[in-house]
C-alpha cells in the first residue's frame, strides 16, 4: 500500500537557479499554482540543497515542467547535489540545454514559467516554502507531462 503523500499524480517540475553563472536544476514535486491575479505557485525546498542557497540569493527563477522524454534526467537532477555535482555541464555535454530568458534551460519540456520570488517560510520539517509570482511563460506541449506516477512506474520513487 502506498503512503497517502505519493497516492496522488502532480507534474514533475524542475527549478532552475542561478548564482555566479553556474546554473543549477533540481526536481521539484512539491509545486502547486495559488492564485489566477497574480498568477502565482507555491514551490516546497529541500534543506541542504544547492538550489534552496541558490534561491535565498536571486529573486528569479524558472520552472520547467518536466516531459516524458526527460526521465532519465530524474536521478542526475534530483538525487544527485549540486553542491558535489556539476549539473550543467552533465547537461551540456548530452546536448540537453537551450536558453530561455537569459537562462539555460531544458530542451524539451512542456512549458517554462519565469518567476520572481515574492516571499519564503521555513515551515518546519525538510522543506522551505516559497512563493512566485509568474512574470512569463511559454507553453511547448501538453501532451507528454511526466507525472509523478511515471516516476513510481519506472521504479524511481519507490
Amino acid at each position: 500500500m502506498r503512503r497517502p503523500w505519493n497516492i496522488i499524480n502532480p507534474p514533475v517540475y524542475s527549478l532552475v537557479t542561478q548564482a555566479d553563472g553556474k546554473t543549477n536544476m533540481n526536481i521539484c514535486t512539491y509545486v502547486t499554482p495559488v492564485s489566477m491575479k497574480p498568477k502565482m505557485y507555491l514551490i516546497g525546498l529541500y534543506h541542504n540543497t544547492k538550489t534552496l542557497e541558490n534561491i535565498k540569493n536571486s529573486n528569479i527563477a524558472i520552472l520547467q515542467l518536466l516531459s516524458q522524454s526527460q526521465i532519465s534526467l530524474i536521478r542526475a537532477l534530483g538525487k544527485k547535489s549540486g553542491f558535489k555535482y556539476d549539473k550543467e555541464n552533465y547537461l551540456r555535454k548530452r546536448d540537453w540545454l537551450d536558453e530561455w530568458q537569459g537562462f539555460s534551460v531544458l530542451k524539451n519540456t512542456s512549458a517554462y514559467l519565469l518567476l520572481e520570488k515574492t516571499g519564503c517560510k521555513s515551515i518546519g520539517g525538510d522543506h522551505d516554502l516559497y512563493w512566485f509570482e509568474v512574470k512569463k511563460y511559454r507553453t511547448n506541449s501538453e501532451d507528454e507531462v511526466l507525472y509523478f506516477q511515471d516516476l513510481v512506474d519506472a521504479k524511481i520513487i519507490l
